[in-house]
């Protein structure tokens, strides 16, 4: 424990026992531990005493906790455990070596396409496999996605800014609810966030790490939140000549202040720079391939209908490469049940048609 924390406990329900601070913020603390029970060290992220008193906050905590408990990817930290220990919330997670995207940002400054896209398409990975699961994650930063070592990409931080939807405006401040220079217009204008939200917020962080900025800077949040409502970023190719037009294309659309107009789901989002890396010559070797993300990881809900992509416009060759993917999908295989079923019932009828040739002469004959 640091100095000024000794109001913390070392051990949390007889079973965590804290080793040291990893990471602060607005809301919490976030520790090392050890799991005295399993042997394994795990991550405690323990939540500030005056979120933890909070009724309305701590019932809808729980609930949260519980729907990311439920999350099994492998781009998203898996929660092993919540509680409440001497009127402190706390939850207990995988604990991830490396470090998370905004201290890589700060260290790197300007990244290549290729890094990009291969951090983003991950990230669009868990969290596509978390909106299948109807869970929205509200507050997508580089904060809260980590980087291991060996470049595996890790979302982190489910459900904790839906719990703080349950907090009265008067009740929190700003730093509780972080920065908000990735929120999407929607969430500046106070509107409940959706899938897309999500889209947008991951468009901001690409940005940010192909030209080395963000689309919207100031030191006041509420100018902040009236540039992402009504403000239109300045065009990537601006800033870096190099970025494709294809490319920057996809960003300006991801950065639309409508949702509808932009890509409805991280899934489509994934699919649509995935198919980029390949058409660009980039193998894009990432751990998770988001094109079968789907397929191979359905989620523990049934998808939701109302977040399915929407088939909005999008640049050409993304649009082909979409339709082209539901086309081989469509065809593959042939039904012979079907064919031979058809068969079936042609030959029969045929064979009906000299007895009904019989029975009209017999009657106009008679």
């Amino acid at each position: 424990m640091t100095e000024g924390q000794s109001e913390n406990p070392s051990l949390l329900g007889n079973r965590y026992q804290l080793q040291q601070t990893i990471g602060t913020g607005g809301m919490a603390t976030v520790y090392l531990a050890r799991d005295l029970m399993l042997e394994r060290p795990v991550a405690i992220k323990l939540l500030k005493h005056d979120l933890s008193i909070n009724p309305a906050f701590r019932k809808r905590f729980q609930q949260e906790a519980r729907s990311a408990a439920n999350l099994s990817h492998p781009n998203i930290v898996t929660v092993h455990d919540f509680g409440y220990h001497k009127g402190r919330l706390f939850i207990v997670m995988e604990n991830v070596p490396g470090q998370n995207l905004k201290e890589i940002i700060r260290e790197t400054g300007q990244f290549s396409i290729e890094e990009a896209l291969t951090i983003i398409i991950q990230a669009c990975a868990g969290i596509g496999y978390a909106h299948r699961a109807g869970l929205v994650h509200c507050d997508i930063k580089p904060h809260n996605i980590l980087v291991t070592p060996d470049q595996r990409v890790k979302v982190t931080d489910f459900g904790i800014a839906r719990a703080l939807s349950s907090i009265q405006p008067d009740e929190h401040s700003d730093t509780v609810w972080g920065s908000p220079q990735y929120f999407s217009p929607e969430q500046a204008s106070g509107l409940a966030p959706s899938p897309a939200s999500d889209v947008y917020s991951l468009g901001v962080i690409l940005y940010e790490m192909l030209t080395g900025r963000l689309p919207f800077e100031s030191d006041d949040p509420a100018e902040l939140a009236h540039m992402h409502r009504e403000v239109m970023p300045v065009p990537p190719r601006q800033i870096v000549p190099t970025i494709p037009v294809e490319l920057e294309q996809i960003i300006l659309k991801v950065l639309s202040k409508e949702p509808s107009a932009r890509y409805r789901t991280t899934d489509q989002f994934g699919r649509i720079l995935e198919t980029f890396l390949h058409h660009n010559g980039m193998p894009g070797e990432y751990p998770t391939n988001s094109q079968n993300e789907f397929r191979q990881n359905p989620s523990p809900i049934q998808q939701n209908p109302a977040i399915r992509p929407a088939n909005n416009s999008m640049p050409a060759a993304m649009d082909e490469s979409v339709n082209n993917e539901n086309q081989v999908e469509s065809t593959t295989g042939i039904d012979w049940i079907t064919i031979l079923l058809g068969l079936g019932m042609a030959i029969s009828l045929g064979g009906l048609i000299p007895f009904w040739i019989y029975i009209w002469f017999s009657i106009n004959g008679g």
